[in-house]
């Protein structure tokens, strides 16, 4: 059985949780602060640490790092649990070696499956560091996605481009892999007539411009900024030793790209065979998550891209975007789309 510490200052919140864990197969130990729980962790060794930030004695920050600095609780798998959204504070503790970070409130499934997620990466490390010996001095070991996301924010090329400015063509040599540290991008590709079809919405934290890492494929789209980007850029061949080196990141990535694939067929079925107001109301959910992040906000998004998400004419869109407004599912302010009703979304026919 499993062993997982959970610190959370909440009483209710850590008592909920903890049951979940336990109904779940799981043996839960519990800290009502982080001194505690450093404590815990070094005396218990837990398989994984699922760790609060805004906390007394010891906050989250200094919990993993406290734990990093140990021989025999670095390599726990950890996982912040916090009501920060902010990319700073994401960005933070990905940065201290947090392998993964949950917003509140989560869903019980959500936290469930970033678990059974971590575990079975750990197993997997573990598995690839008794097959493979340890990197000499001075290179840097990339453990996880998020630690290769870490090395493109420390030692990626810094590029920034404005809202409409294109990062790169369709026939463009694919030399690098980004990441985006801030803002949106699409990327598009034109049909026979000379339209764009937007195939791709990337945000904050989505790598972006993969290619074949074994072939010398140019770019089959192009990529424009639909706000101000700044991107880390990493050349293909760096990012293909890393991953030639670790199994694990290798895996995490290959998720990451397959469900991006399941995204995309997803967008063709539903242009194929939706309705425009089931289209409409799925794309306008699709840019919630992608341009804010789930949080509520105005969506400051042309209506030209979200018909070229949805597949349709941009007249049939705002058309559609009427007769929302009006069943009170959005607002409409000064052009900026606020959705009111996302459940009522989800099931429009």
């Amino acid at each position: 059985m499993k062993k997982i510490l959970l610190v959370e200052d909440d009483n209710s919140l850590r008592e909920n949780v903890a049951e979940l864990l336990e109904l779940s197969g799981f043996d839960v130990s519990a800290a009502s602060n982080g001194k505690i729980a450093v404590q815990k962790a070094i005396k218990e060794h837990p398989d994984l640490v699922l760790c609060d930030i805004m906390m007394p004695e010891m906050d989250g920050y200094e919990v993993l790092e406290q734990l990093s600095s140990v021989e025999a609780t670095r390599y726990i798998p950890f996982i912040f649990i916090s009501a920060k959204t902010e990319r700073q504070d994401v960005r933070r503790g990905m940065n201290l070696g947090a392998d993964d970070y949950l917003t509140k409130p989560f869903e019980e499934e959500e936290l469930l499956s970033a678990i059974h997620c971590r575990l079975e990466k750990a197993e997997q490390m573990e598995t690839a560091l008794a097959e493979h010996p340890s990197k000499g001095p001075g290179e840097p070991e990339i453990r996880s996605l998020n630690e290769l996301k870490n090395f493109f924010d420390d030692h990626g090329e810094a590029l920034s481009f404005k809202k409409d400015e294109t990062i790169y063509s369709k026939g463009d040599h694919s030399n690098m892999v980004y990441l985006i540290l801030k803002g949106v991008v699409k990327s598009c590709g034109l049909d026979e007539e000379g339209k764009e079809l937007i195939t791709s919405v990337y945000s904050e934290d989505d790598f972006l411009g993969f290619t074949s890492l074994t072939d010398h494929m140019p770019y089959q789209e192009y990529a424009l900024a639909m706000e101000d980007v700044e991107l880390a850029g990493i050349s293909k061949e760096k990012v293909k030793g890393i991953l030639e080196d670790n199994k694990s990141v290798s895996l995490e990535l290959m998720d990451v790209i397959t469900g991006d694939l399941a995204k995309i067929k997803n967008q063709l079925l539903q242009m194929a065979y939706s309705s425009v107001r089931k289209k409409t109301a799925q794309t306008l959910l699709m840019f919630c998550k992608a341009v804010n992040r789930d949080k509520q906000g105005p969506l400051k998004i042309a209506r030209s891209d979200l018909a070229g998400v949805a597949g349709i004419a941009t007249e049939s869109l705002i058309r559609t975007l009427s007769d929302f407004k009006n069943e009170g599912l959005i607002a409409i302010e000064n052009r900026n789309i606020m959705v009111l009703d996302k459940e009522a979304l989800q099931h429009v026919h």
